[in-house]
């Protein structure tokens, strides 16, 4: 019997030649790393692109990265695939750690046959799926690929529907977030748009189901990659993608500070942070609102800014329906999600586009057990031909729906107006809310007091012949209305306001209010909820 551990000294370095099986695995793993030759990362960085294995070492926390499926290749025989001997497939999966968490990640390896993805790519991916939805970690999907193998045929179509497939699957159980990094076009861009959140890079990431070539032979349209699935009509025309960045480097950044207010996945709470800003901090500043003609337009960020911890706002989807602004903030340490009408964009007026995008932030809000503050300064629901013809109706219950549904804590602050149908949608106490408060200067109404006076007292106005004293009358009548009717203290009356507050003391009401709260549900007892794309 040999006894191979009976000497403690063998643990040290040996002067002996390596086993041939030890040197055959250094060698094959060596090949694996190297992807598909010098030539090949010489063409990815020549478009001033990363290589996978560098993404993803920028990405993780250092030395943290637990390859899987590493030596994985194609089966298919046919057009010489398998005799290129692609170790990886095209992709590289497995786990690592960012800020100190775990995640899962893929990374798709362009210089592979352009990062196509064919049977054995799919299964790397779907296999990741699958540990991550089961360690309940975070998904991560790093895109730069030409679409589906055309050599494996219907194949690749079914590697598709697998991972679109598990994206459901783990809709509202992990956070799962797309970086787009190079193309991602055809049945491809289909797995991002069923995850939580996009990034796109500028000049480097394109989306589209068809090409511009495509395009052209069917609509004789011309268009290029960026005009046609750019980073830029994709966060501010389709509302497809919620980030853009720079570069690679500074959307690795954006998405390791996104994951910094995530929980890991829906049986748990956002991450507590330290903070020095005190929740008692008194806002002066904010009783300029109280001043405010409720028409004159103002950036809802400065509100925002100055309820936060340390002034830090991290906003989502920046670009797109500028008239609602949605992100997250810390009060206390906690993280909390904000909805808020911006009257720097349409008057704050909510949209088809604006509805979708708070709607399915809210539904996010839920899956994870993110508090969630809105904030209203809204005049109503956008008029108009177009956006009755284009589903105001359907798409503006869209945002009902997300209220109602919400078991998460819900607290609302009427800023200066909230009329009509968009006051009951903002999170109104009717909707559940759970703390509604408003300023001293709140309307809140059916309409806004002038065009409610103009419909109510039509005939007496159109009696007066003077300019100067038809003014005068309407001014009179403007005032009469709001104080019986838009009044925040009718509104306390009847209960549809909890409080009216003092805007410097907005930080520590709010805060108080979401102590109290913090025990209204326990994630591990919240009903599965799906982040449905809306």
């Amino acid at each position: 019997m040999i006894e191979l551990f009976e000497d403690p000294s063998q643990d040290k370095p040996s002067d002996q030649p390596a086993p041939a099986s030890l040197v055959k695995f250094r060698q094959v793993s060596q090949d694996a790393l190297k992807g598909a030759g010098e030539a090949r990362i010489k063409a990815q960085k020549d478009k001033g692109k990363m290589t996978a294995r560098e993404r993803i070492s920028y990405l993780l926390d250092k030395d943290s990265f637990l390859e899987i499926k590493s030596l994985m290749e194609s089966s298919c025989s046919d057009f010489g695939i398998k005799d290129k001997h692609i170790k990886g497939d095209g992709v590289i999966t497995g786990f690592g750690r960012i800020n100190g968490r775990e995640v899962a990640l893929f990374a798709q390896d362009f210089t592979q046959m352009g990062g196509s993805l064919g049977l054995a790519h799919a299964k790397k991916i779907a296999a990741l799926m699958d540990r991550a939805i089961e360690a309940k970690i975070p998904l991560i999907g790093l895109f730069d690929s030409g679409g589906a193998r055309i050599q494996e045929g219907v194949d690749s179509l079914n590697g598709y529907g697998e991972i679109f497939y598990r994206n459901v699957k783990a809709s509202g159980v992990i956070p799962q977030i797309s970086v787009i990094l190079g193309p991602c076009a055809g049945g491809a861009a289909y797995s991002p748009a069923l995850t939580d959140f996009i990034f796109m890079v500028e000049g480097i990431s394109h989306m589209f189901i068809t090409g511009p070539g495509a395009v052209k032979a069917a609509t004789g349209e011309e268009v290029d990659f960026d005009t046609l699935g750019g980073s830029r009509p994709h966060s501010e025309k389709s509302g497809v993608c919620q980030f853009v960045a720079k570069s690679e480097q500074d959307c690795f950044r954006q998405v390791r500070e996104l994951l910094s207010f995530l929980p890991q996945n829906c049986n748990e709470k956002p991450p507590l942070d330290t903070t020095s800003d005190l929740v008692e901090r008194s806002v002066p500043v904010l009783e300029r609102v109280c001043e405010m003609d409720p028409k004159k337009a103002f950036r809802i960020h400065h509100v925002i800014w100055r309820l936060a911890d340390d002034y830090g706002f991290f906003e989502i989807h920046q670009n797109f329906a500028k008239n609602i602004v949605t992100g997250f903030i810390r009060l206390g340490g906690h993280v909390v999600g904000v909805v808020a009408n911006n009257p720097a964009c349409l008057g704050g007026a909510l949209d088809s586009d604006a509805s979708d995008k708070a709607a399915r932030f809210i539904r996010f809000l839920n899956a994870f057990n993110i508090p969630l503050l809105t904030l209203v300064d809204t005049g109503g629901y956008l008029p108009g031909v177009q956006q009755e013809h284009g589903g105001i109706i359907r798409h503006g219950a869209k945002l009902l729906y997300a209220y109602s549904e919400a078991s998460i804590p819900k607290v609302t602050l009427v800023l200066r107006k909230a009329y009509g149908g968009a006051y009951i949608a903002m999170g109104s106490k009717y909707l559940r809310g759970d703390f509604n408060f408003a300023y001293p200067s709140a309307e809140i109404a059916v309409m806004g007091p002038r065009g409610a006076v103009e419909i109510l007292y039509s005939r007496d106005l159109k009696k007066e012949e003077d300019p100067a004293k038809k003014e005068e009358m309407k001014q009179k009548l403007t005032k009469e209305y709001s104080d019986k009717f838009a009044s925040p203290y009718q509104a306390a009356t009847n209960g549809s306001i909890d409080e009216i507050i003092e805007p410097a003391e907005t930080r520590t009401k709010i805060i108080r209010a979401f102590e109290v709260l913090k025990n209204k549900r326990d994630p591990r007892k919240n009903p599965h909820k799906g982040n449905i794309p809306l």
